[in-house]
């Protein structure tokens, strides 16, 4: 019911929508929902899920609330959440970072594959691959023979050791059958700094940050490691046409809940979201952030994809003995 009243509203519902005889005795939500994030406030994960959340708030009868829950990687919010409980009430926010845990975190105390239940893929962020701007390669296939060419002899820099910078330039890599060396920091920030003054002169970054420094002139991109170009840098190949079919990366954004939550509850859930991934104010605020949204995915599609995304880096973790500390 709330489903198909979620669908029917026009988009610049309200308050109004909350008298509405529909939320009488919803189905969810019951109580005020906790959007678990496992990353800090203020960063380009905690963005998008604020919006959500104030966007949701505005014609649901509860209210949506962001609680930032960082520790062990993504570990110790993802935890809360899987043992939670199973009724739509507490929800996880997660990214790339959920695919990964297994392979990088053996002896986690729940599986993050079957204690969850997909919601919704709010959408991907693709990875560019970046040099330093005096770096003497101009093309993607020019990085490919180089480091093949040299074996071991450059450096590529990540934010962290089996992180999502990590395993995409991993995945460059044994495409391209090339090697170089990797130089992890405590995130984007500290690296860049290296990156910008050629110490270290290659980074696979997420286009949220990559962007500001490409169209700086800062950095060069070589390609964007998508099936489409990035509009603000409409110069800039995909890998595909770089000469690398098959070859992406992408962060992305998805909402989980304990698996076991009620199937009516999570496709009441999923409606929400798409529609407010369907809002024109939303879309371009997250297109500022490079983000390509998926605003008609359903459960079964974004269950299908975390698993194929789990598959694919598990693969990759594996082949290039990726541990971490």
């Amino acid at each position: 019911m709330f489903r198909r009243n979620v669908l029917a509203a026009g988009l610049g519902a309200g308050a109004a929508a909350l008298v509405h005889p529909a939320f009488a005795d919803p189905a969810w939500p019951t109580q005020p929902v906790r959007l678990v994030v496992p990353f800090s406030a203020g960063g380009p994960t905690d963005i998008p899920a604020r919006l959500f959340a104030d966007e949701l708030s505005k014609f649901l009868p509860q209210r949506i609330v962001v609680e930032n829950r960082t520790g062990a990687g993504v570990v110790v919010g993802s935890e809360m959440v899987a043992k939670g409980p199973k009724d739509g009430n507490t929800l996880l926010y997660n990214t790339i970072a959920h695919s990964v845990l297994r392979p990088l975190f053996p002896r986690l105390s729940f599986d993050p594959i079957a204690d969850f239940q997909p919601v919704v893929l709010v959408g991907v962020i693709p990875m560019v691959i970046t040099v330093n701007k005096d770096f003497p390669v101009r093309t993607l296939q020019d990085l490919a023979a180089l480091l093949k060419k040299e074996p071991g002899k450059y450096d590529y820099a990540s934010s962290g050791n089996g992180g999502a910078l990590h395993l995409a330039s991993e995945l460059f890599l044994r495409a391209a059958g090339a090697r170089a060396n990797h130089v992890p920091y405590r995130g984007t920030a500290a690296a860049m700094p290296d990156v910008l003054n050629g110490a270290i002169p290659i980074i696979i970054d997420v286009a949220t940050t990559a962007l500001p420094y490409v169209q700086r002139g800062e950095t060069r991109a070589l390609a964007v490691m998508s099936s489409k170009r990035i509009a603000s840098i409409p110069d800039v190949p995909t890998t595909a046409e770089a000469g690398f079919p098959g070859l992406e990366a992408y962060t992305w954004h998805m909402v989980l809940a304990p698996a076991g939550t009620p199937m009516p509850v999570v496709q009441e859930i999923n409606a929400g979201f798409n529609r407010v991934a369907a809002m024109p104010s939303v879309q371009q605020k997250l297109a500022d952030l490079a983000m390509e949204l998926r605003s008609d995915t359903t459960p079964e599609s974004a269950a299908a994809f975390l698993r194929s995304e789990a598959a694919k880096w598990e693969g990759i973790i594996r082949d290039a003995g990726i541990k971490v500390d």
